[in-house]
């Protein structure tokens, strides 16, 4: 049986365009969730996982990040002081003990490709997860956890997938699978008419580190950048990747309307708010 996968690769160098100006001093990534962080679900979810060491390939202006995951000694003195213990266990909790931090640049957005290669520095030479917090999926078993799942029976590359609309298959690295959903092809945004199939790739990725070096000799793809896609596209012509398509609900908070999804159906999970807000949506009718 492989060995479980321990380190989790967050790209988290965008400049999150479509949320501007919310997002001119704030990464996107902190952006809230009720009351916790895009960037927080997906620690959690790696954690869960069982990750214990999270690298995050930052770029400019998301020093905030890295503030998050940091101690805070004061607020956590004001928060002991005032007899506020619950939200102090909540800011501790952030950050579990005997799990640990590094963040890399990425000095230059040549896209989600060259961010995981930087990463290899901290990766080593070890699978590990790629997670884009932007995709929160929601799920009884977290979807990072059903790929290390399949990875321990397997022992190879897997990533997310999930059936979408033709029309949006331009939208997406898109896959086509044989009976076994071992992969025959990946495409980086194919045109409908042009598309293997409507399984697309969401943000959820289970990497043996072969990709590494794939990479590097990886020149630039759509858009003038370093696609992930086509580094997929090589490695599975040497070794075996799979495709899972996981259970879950995703909500693609790169979207305002997916944002503002997550952000309702995470708040009716809260019973301090759930029927106020229920009788506040139901003015709209």
């Amino acid at each position: 049986m492989p060995a479980p996968v321990r380190t989790a690769v967050f790209p988290v160098a965008g400049r999150g365009t479509r949320f501007l100006p919310a997002t001119k001093a704030m990464p996107k990534e902190m952006l809230p969730i009720v009351d916790k962080p895009l960037v927080q679900y997906a620690v959690e979810e790696a954690i869960a996982a069982g990750v214990t060491r999270l690298v995050f390939v930052t770029g400019s202006s998301k020093r905030a990040i890295e503030d998050h995951f940091d101690r805070d000694p004061e607020l956590e003195r004001a928060l002991s002081s005032g007899g506020k213990n619950d939200l102090l266990e909540v800011v501790r909790a952030i950050l579990p003990r005997g799990v640990s931090c590094v963040y890399i640049r990425q000095g230059e957005p040549l896209g989600l490709g060259h961010a995981v290669l930087c990463a290899r520095p901290a990766v080593g030479d070890e699978p590990f997860y790629v997670h884009l917090p932007d995709d929160l999926i929601r799920a009884p078993t977290g979807c990072l956890a059903q790929l290390g799942e399949h990875y321990a029976r397997h022992g190879s590359s897997v990533i997310a997938v999930q059936e979408v609309p033709a029309a949006r298959t331009r939208d997406y690295g898109i896959v086509a699978v044989d009976g076994d959903y071992r992969l025959q092809q990946i495409v980086e945004k194919p045109a409908p008419e042009a598309a293997p199939s409507r399984l697309a790739v969401v943000g959820r990725y289970l990497l043996r580190p072969r990709i590494f070096d794939i990479l590097e000799s990886t020149g630039s793809g759509a858009g003038g950048e370093i696609q992930l896609t086509d580094g997929i596209a090589r490695l599975l012509k040497e070794e075996p990747v799979y495709a899972l398509p996981f259970v879950g609900r995703r909500y693609d908070c790169g979207s305002k309307l997916g944002y503002l999804e997550a952000t309702v159906d995470y708040a009716m999970d809260d019973p301090a708010i759930r029927e106020p807000l229920r009788a506040h949506l139901q003015t709209y009718r």
